[in-house]
């Protein structure tokens, strides 16, 4: 595999991996991070930064998917939007908008490989299941700024692999006493607007490198399944509504950690 290049059939099936790895707490970067670790593929041979760009490629994806599938949630939340529920977006945007761009490069190189990414993984489920014991007091329209703080410092945690925004802002939320519902749509709702900041910084990075077709075609091709995938996944979202524990997306993630560190112990040995 030349620098730079994604061959097709690997970056539609991260993309179809993307779909449920992004409705559930689970870290779907981790899972694009792992799956080419653990089946051996030539990963680290690629550009980071194209990398990079194709992960938020997929996010973009997944998030365009979330608009059309809950279409009807996001209108009824725009009928209600005022000033505190502004103040909401803009102080969860804000801290993972800074860390982003000013650290994002340096968490991807000391974070970004499989030990990292596994040790987030097990960070990620602590928190999900120590926040998940608080009760469930508060629901939709009780959102305020301080919520909004401590949900955007939750996002920028998750800019460090295998924490998983979603999981983090669910944990984050829930620690705040939200419902699991409310707690899922927060989390789904303030994603929008940091994917779409990413979105746009990688498109001017790629745009001031200069693109070839064919990483365009693997890049439009990996969205789309992104896109799909998530869009055939959205009863996913009801799993996590429901009322119950976190606790076996948090077991998961402990199993996947586990693989992924014996397999480097094994390495190492």
């Amino acid at each position: 595999m030349s620098e730079g290049r994604l061959p097709v059939h690997r970056a539609i099936a991260l993309g179809i991996v993307q779909g449920p790895a992004e409705l559930l707490p689970v870290s779907s970067s981790a899972h694009i991070v792992l799956i080419p670790w653990l089946l051996g593929w030539d990963w680290d041979e690629i550009d980071p930064e194209v990398r990079k760009s194709f992960e938020v490629a997929l996010h973009t994806g997944a998030a365009a998917a979330l608009l059309i599938g809950q279409r009807r949630l996001i209108v009824e939340e725009l009928r209600q939007f005022d000033l505190d529920r502004a103040l909401l977006l803009a102080f969860s945007f804000a801290p993972a908008a800074f860390v982003g761009y000013k650290f994002e490069r340096q968490i991807e190189g000391r974070l970004g490989g499989p030990r990292a990414t596994a040790y987030g993984l097990l960070v990620g489920a602590a928190l999900m299941v120590v926040a998940d014991r608080r009760p469930q007091l508060r629901g939709r329209g009780e959102a305020t700024p301080a919520d909004g703080l401590a949900l955007g410092v939750a996002q920028a945690a998750a800019l460090a692999p295998g924490i998983s925004r979603n999981g983090v802002t669910l944990a984050a939320a829930r620690w705040r006493r939200f419902s699991r519902g409310q707690a899922n749509l927060l989390s789904r709702t303030i994603a929008l607007p940091i994917i779409v900041g990413a979105t746009g910084l990688k498109g001017v990075r790629l745009a001031k490198r200069g693109t070839t077709p064919e990483l365009r075609k693997t890049l439009a091709l990996g969205t789309g399944a992104s896109f799909a995938s998530t869009l055939a996944s959205q009863r996913l979202i009801q799993l996590v509504e429901r009322d119950k524990a976190l606790w076996p997306y948090a077991a998961y993630r402990v199993v996947l950690a586990g693989v992924v560190l014996r397999k480097l112990r094994r390495a190492s040995a």
